[in-house]
């Protein structure tokens, strides 16, 4: 086997081997491999190689290649994970999960659709509605959130229906829900046909003939499509916008390795977390050791019957690597543009391969500083280019950005942008409820929020780092003979267990993660990065129900735990019809008889935000992006402004060009510059 960096995903190669050793020590059984993945090494054995790597000495011995499987034993009634050592080719761990369930893909959604559409009762309840001539029903599954209502042992799926009028493949069916549901066994069965309420007041009851009403054709507008083909007018005033770089781009890649304007780091990719940047310097100088978004949460506030079931860990339940789009050059990326393919499998353990799912380029991002003299009239102003390792993935109705943005002032940004189709409800014509927004006539858009998790895995200047809050406040008046009033201090606590923390914006509340063993010559205090929040909403749900005991990260904006290899997402590892919480206010709870110290100590720092999206009608029929940006910001690391270096910018190079009036446009137009 070629030799492979340890924080390398699996290769093609590795992933077949792992599927042949475990199904060897299964031999009599039928196994369905749901995830082949690579076991990341754990932190202390990893730590020794990373550091010869930056100190350009030879690396010790790398830590064994170990591959995490999940599968099902016997037509998915028996969930196990194994590891497997891909080195010694043994299985070295086998541990029951019976109770939990693995996440559910595209192709076994493209299964329970089917399912469904076929079944006779659904048929019953598709011709009791009456529907217009040339309708095709579209059939959207959904995980199914427990509510109490339900055996959560089993695998079950919520299937919603809709409607589209157009055999156009790309109709939007969410224009037309239809007004049932079914419930579907992990047999792929119906269990259920349900009538959805169609009123605030209304309840969920048996769909049949005698409950349905018939399709309300005043429903029927022409307002609800996007694609090209069906919404050709498009605007004619926009010029085309190239991007050019005569000399090539400014970064190197060496498979996964990326050196850019000082930076240095690794791209990694799994099946559940999708884009993983790995080990971080900044001028040789370490930075970060592991960054993530561990988990999303997008729960429905719709309060009636099924619509809490609604409520979806994208990453737990779907897995984001599995849903990542093949980005399309001069499409979702511009410019050079270097891609990075990843490799998943079937559920026979058959590699396959993912195009085209992280695009790395850079991008202008105007001003980075700038200064004019007055009395010299001398400006000096460079501008600001980004770096930005990107990735797409679509969950049903819904697309979300993923973007990680390295800077030349040393400053990583985090940034989610979310679009797509909004997930829409049967609602009688006329009707109005206070937790949704009608966005077409029978179409209702119910309120629901996103919130993200990003794993903050520090390593500034070393692995034993600290967190300290900082909080700017007034100066007290001591001196009756000031009367000024104006003078502010700041206030510092460092945190010393685990604890989840709250922002703060009246005392402007900062996260600092430093080193408190190395001094800035400077200041003489702490180097350090601090987290720039993105300020949000935290769930709405009340504490006592199902989706605030399953999501926990959500209570609070800031979690600061002790760093364990296998603590990665912080909604629990298993997620799909999860009943309790198992996830980072989990395992602080399960320590606080012995609190963990987080100072001057390997800790993690999780960062809660998202948005709570109240549909507005100019989300529809497909949303612009909402943006949410989070920044790790140098802070006392170095002794001056580490962009100073950065060249000037000249016209020269960039090659601008004047726009002039167009009254001054003809033969006799001057160039004024």
């Amino acid at each position: 086997m070629a030799a492979v960096h340890p924080l390398d995903p699996l290769t093609p190669q590795e992933i077949s081997l792992a599927a042949h050793i475990v199904r060897n020590s299964f031999p009599s059984n039928d196994l369905i491999f749901r995830a082949i993945t690579l076991w990341e090494p754990p932190k202390k054995e990893l730590i020794p190689y990373l550091e010869a790597e930056r100190l350009k000495e030879q690396p010790p011995s790398p830590p064994p290649r170990i591959a995490q499987v999940l599968f099902y034993v016997d037509k998915a009634t028996q969930f196990r994970r194994g590891r497997v050592d891909l080195v010694q080719k043994k299985v070295t761990d086998v541990k029951n999960l019976d109770g939990h369930h693995a996440y559910v893909d595209a192709g076994e959604m493209k299964k329970c659709e089917k399912a469904c559409l076929d079944d006779s009762r659904v048929q019953a309840a598709i011709k009791a509605l009456q529907l217009p001539e040339g309708a095709v029903v579209v059939c959207d599954p959904w995980t199914y959130s427990p509510d109490g209502m339900n055996d959560m042992t089993r695998r079950c799926v919520m299937c919603f229906f809709y409607m589209k009028l157009s055999p156009h493949g790309n109709a939007n069916h969410y224009a037309y829900p239809l007004e049932f549901i079914a419930e579907l066994s992990d047999e792929m069965k119906v269990m259920q046909v349900l009538k959805v309420p169609s009123g605030v007041n209304d309840r969920m009851i048996t769909a049949d003939a005698s409950t349905l009403r018939p399709f309300d054709r005043a429903k029927i507008h022409t307002t609800s499509e996007y694609h090209p083909d069906l919404v050709p007018e498009r605007r004619t005033t926009v010029k085309p916008l190239t991007v050019s770089q005569p000399l090539g781009p400014s970064f190197q890649t060496t498979g996964n390795l990326i050196n850019w304007e000082k930076w240095r780091f690794r791209v990694g990719f799994n099946y559940r977390e999708g884009l993983v940047i790995h080990d971080v310097t900044y001028d040789n100088r370490r930075v970060f050791h592991r960054l993530s978004s561990s988990e999303m949460f997008v729960p429905y506030g719709d309060p009636r019957a099924p619509y809490p079931r609604k409520a979806a860990f994208d990453f737990g339940n779907n897995g984001a690597g599995v849903n990542a789009n093949n980005l399309g050059l001069g499409c979702d990326c511009l410019g050079h543009i270097k891609y990075f393919h990843f490799w998943h499998h079937t559920n026979d353990g058959v590699p396959t391969k993912m195009s085209n799912v992280v695009c790395c380029h850079e991008i202008d991002d105007g001003i980075l500083w700038k200064h004019t003299n007055y009395r010299t009239d001398n400006a000096v102003v460079t501008r600001s280019r980004v770096l930005v390792l990107q990735t797409v993935i679509t969950v049903s109705n819904y697309e979300y950005i993923f973007a990680f943005q390295f800077n030349q002032a040393a400053e990583i940004s985090y940034e989610v942008r979310a679009t797509g189709i909004l997930s829409t409800a049967f609602i009688d014509r006329g009707t109005s409820v206070p937790f949704g927004t009608v966005v077409a006539p029978g179409v209702m858009a119910p309120y629901h929020q996103h919130l993200f998790s990003l794993r903050i895995d520090p390593a500034i200047d070393g692995y034993e780092n600290s967190i300290m809050v900082e909080e700017s406040h007034p100066m007290p008046i001591e001196n009756p003979k000031i009367m000024t009033n104006v003078g502010y201090i700041t206030k510092n606590e460092f945190i010393e267990n685990e604890t989840p923390l709250d922002t703060d914006n009246r005392v402007g509340r900062v996260f600092k993660i430093v080193n408190e063993n190395i001094r800035n010559p400077v200041t003489g205090g702490p180097v350090g990065y601090k987290l720039v929040p993105h300020y949000s909403q935290m769930l709405l749900a009340h504490p006592s129900s199902y989706h605030s005991i399953r999501s926990e990260f959500g209570d609070y904006p800031v979690w600061v735990t002790r760093h364990h290899d296998d603590e990665l997402f912080a909604a629990g590892e298993h997620t799909l019809q999860s009943t309790t919480g198992s996830g980072v206010a989990t395992w602080i709870k399960s320590r606080r008889a012995n609190p963990e110290s987080v100072r001057n100590q390997d800790l993690v720092l999780w960062h809660t935000f998202g948005t709570t999206h109240n549909p507005r009608v100019e989300d529809w029929p497909v949303m612009p992006v909402e943006k949410m940006t989070v920044v790790l910001k140098p802070v006392n690391f170095f002794t001056r402004n580490p962009a100073l270096d950065v060249p000037i910018s000249k016209q020269a190079d960039n090659k601008s060009v004047l726009v002039e009036d167009e009254g001054e446009k003809g033969c006799c137009a001057t160039a004024r510059l």
